[in-house]
This record gives C-alpha cells, sequence and structure tokens, in this order.
C-alpha cells in the first residue's frame, strides 16, 4: 500500500532531452516522484544560462526552477559516455524530448524502442512533424504570434501584446505531460509503448477555444464585426468580462451571473445613470443593456480603491478580480495561508519559488533538488538503481 511519503510517480524512470519548448513539462512529471535523468552535453546545457539570473550567484533562476527533481547526467565526447546514454534509454519508462535535442547525432531511438516495447516516447516540435512548417522553429513569442495567443491580447487600440514570460511553453509542457501520463497509462495496461507528438502550435491554438466559437458563431454575436476576434483587455467573447482600471490598479470586473444584482448594487452607490430607463426594459434590448452596463462600471470602478472595492464585491457575491502584479502575488495571503510557496536552492541560498500547480492528497508533489552524474562513472544504470 502508497504510504503518505510516496509520489504518484514514484517508480517511473524518465529521461529528459526537453529544450525550452516541452521543459516544463518534464518538470511537472519529475515533481510528481518520476526518478528523472537529464543528460547534459559536453559544452554544458544550452538552457543553464537563461535569466532571470541570481544576483548572488549568477546562476539562472529559470534553469533552478525547471531542472528541479532530477539527475543531471554530464556527458563527455567518448563511445562511452554514448553507449550509457543509450543504455539509460533502454531502461527507461518514459522518454520525453524536442526535435534537434543535442544527442540526435548518436542516439538511436528507434534501436531503443525496439529493444524497450513498453517505452512511451513524447516528442514535441514547433509545428508537427508533417506539413510546410514542420522544420521551423519558433521561440515563445514567435509561437505565440502564430499560435494566436499574442494576437487577441491587448485592447482595439494598441499594438499585439507578448504575455509575460513563457506562457506559451508553459502549455506545450503542460501538453507534453499528460500525454505522457496518458501514454504511460496505456504502457502498464498493455505493455505497449507509444510514440505521441505534440505541437506547439496546436497546443497554443486548442487553447483558445473562445476564437475557434467567434469565428464559428459571429453571426449570432450581435456585435460582432466579423470572423476575427477583436483585441481587449478582457479576453471573453461575451465582453461581459473587462479587465478596468481602479484609481490605484486594476480588477476584472463581471456583472454576471445576475445582471440584476449587479444593477442593484449600483443603485445602493447611486452609480447607475440611465441604467433604469424604460429603453431597456424590452426583451430585445438586454444586449445594449448589457452593454450600457459594462460602460457605467468603468466610469464607476474608476472612482473606486481597488482593494475596498475587491472586498465590497465579495460582500455583493461579485465574482470581480483583484489584478496583482509579481509583488502583490508574492504577498498573496490566500496562497501563504494554503502553504503554496516552495523553496530552490541555488548556490546553498534558498530562493522563494512557486509551488505545485495541483494538491493531491495522498501522492504529493514536491520540487526535490538536483544530483550530478559523471559520464565517466562505471556501470551508471547500477549506480542509480535502473538495472534492478
Amino acid at each position: 500500500m502508497m504510504t503518505e511519503s510516496q509520489r504518484a510517480l514514484s517508480g517511473t524512470r524518465l529521461i529528459d532531452l526537453t529544450d525550452a519548448r516541452a521543459i516544463y513539462g518534464a518538470k511537472l512529471l519529475s515533481d510528481l516522484g518520476a526518478d528523472t535523468v537529464r543528460p547534459i552535453p559536453p559544452e554544458g546545457d544550452p538552457l543553464a544560462n537563461r535569466g532571470p539570473i541570481d544576483k548572488q550567484s549568477g546562476e539562472s533562476l529559470w534553469y533552478a526552477f525547471h531542472t528541479t527533481s532530477r539527475r543531471l547526467f554530464h556527458m563527455s565526447n567518448s563511445s562511452k559516455s554514448r553507449r550509457q546514454l543509450q543504455s539509460l534509454c533502454e531502461h527507461a519508462n518514459v522518454i520525453v524530448l524536442n526535435d534537434g535535442h543535442p544527442f540526435e547525432s548518436f542516439l538511436d531511438l528507434a534501436n531503443v524502442r525496439d529493444s524497450n516495447p513498453g517505452l512511451v516516447i513524447v516528442e514535441c516540435t514547433s509545428f508537427g512533424n508533417t506539413g510546410p512548417w514542420k522544420d521551423y522553429l519558433a521561440p515563445d513569442l514567435v509561437a505565440g504570434a502564430l499560435g494566436g495567443s499574442v494576437a487577441i491580447t491587448g485592447d482595439e487600440d494598441t499594438p499585439p501584446l507578448k504575455p509575460f514570460g513563457d506562457v506559451n511553453f508553459a502549455v506545450s509542457g503542460a501538453y507534453v505531460a499528460v500525454a505522457a501520463l496518458a501514454a504511460l497509462r496505456h504502457s502498464r495496461q498493455t505493455g505497449k509503448g507509444q510514440l505521441v507528438r505534440v505541437s506547439v502550435h496546436e497546443c497554443i491554438a486548442s487553447c483558445l477555444e473562445h476564437v475557434f466559437m467567434w469565428y464559428l458563431y459571429n453571426d449570432v454575436f450581435r456585435h460582432a464585426k466579423g470572423k476575427a476576434l477583436e483585441r481587449r483587455g478582457s479576453l471573453h467573447w461575451s465582453n461581459l468580462y473587462q479587465v478596468m482600471q481602479a484609481k490605484n490598479g486594476h480588477i476584472m470586473v463581471t456583472p454576471t451571473p445576475s445582471l440584476d444584482n449587479q444593477l442593484v448594487w449600483l443603485i445602493e452607490e447611486n452609480a447607475f445613470e440611465d441604467l433604469l430607463d424604460p429603453e431597456y426594459q424590452e426583451p430585445n434590448a438586454r444586449g445594449r443593456w448589457a452593454r450600457r452596463m459594462m460602460e457605467v462600471l468603468r466610469s464607476w470602478v474608476a472612482t473606486k480603491d481597488v482593494e475596498s472595492l475587491f472586498y465590497e464585491a465579495q460582500e455583493h457575491h461579485a465574482p470581480f478580480g483583484w489584478v496583482h502584479d509579481i509583488p502583490q502575488v508574492a504577498d498573496n495571503p490566500q496562497l501563504a495561508g494554503r502553504d503554496w510557496w516552495s523553496s530552490l536552492e541555488v548556490s546553498g541560498n534558498s530562493v522563494k519559488s512557486t509551488g505545485s500547480p495541483y494538491s493531491h492528497s495522498d501522492t504529493p508533489a514536491e520540487a526535490g533538488g538536483i544530483e550530478h552524474l559523471s559520464a565517466e562513472s562505471e556501470g551508471i544504470i547500477d549506480a542509480i538503481g535502473w538495472g534492478n
């Protein structure tokens, strides 16, 4: 029977051959308990110098976050080192990789699959393995632009905006982890491995379901000007969820689930303007009334203290969302109350970091440390316990 200290993927052997497009997926699996080995080329990990950089140590905080719970296998150019990597792959349960990884020239994955029939391989590419763009690469910004996430951000009168950080690669990484879990379940049930191909481009597009809804059904939206979703501060196709400017911050405002309840609140505040006009009482005027309410709300919100408004919304059962900047998120009392934060060890110093994106009661996820392995060590398989 599984003890409380065990994690969901304890005993699962994972080889991490990812770059920035999928490394978050490898992290999710590793923090769930997978025994993960990340081979490092002789010239060093190409991701090790990505910012932000810790000012004291000069080390990459990005890399420290994404390589938790790993054994780093430092390769050399020797044939022995190559044989050891091939052997590690033959003993693995899951290999997660990106096209163009540093070991493509000598790592024979076709032979690995033949010798390890239960192996799961998840390959993440920028635009898939077929089609006119199959050989193209895309950094996060380009991936977001072509996948659609950039085009819908910002307001009508602004250029497209790049989402913060590597949001697009976080999406593809999450899909990679889900794909690995599904294929691993199949392998354990049938003994048959799978080759799963994940396209960053498709991952991003699949997260924009409201964009597709707009394209397919814009003819039923009275305020639609065409098949392309216009940029707006709120990304919701109904226009009833919008980020608005308060006196000293931003807040996501919506009159849903009850426009009538929101009207009552505005009447209490003497801020209802013309929302009681009889012209809005006609059944066919409901849409115009809702749009007018959003205009009234924007003017009203601009007069309010953002924190006070957020708590007033709680009292009125209105699902407003206070938009925090990064320092405010770091001091969020709810996250602290849930004991969500974790720590990273960077050159012997503890750095505050985000916790797990999910909570398992009996198999908790945990960001573990890093162990360094040398390719010149004899019997690497037995040394790390994969020979059993």
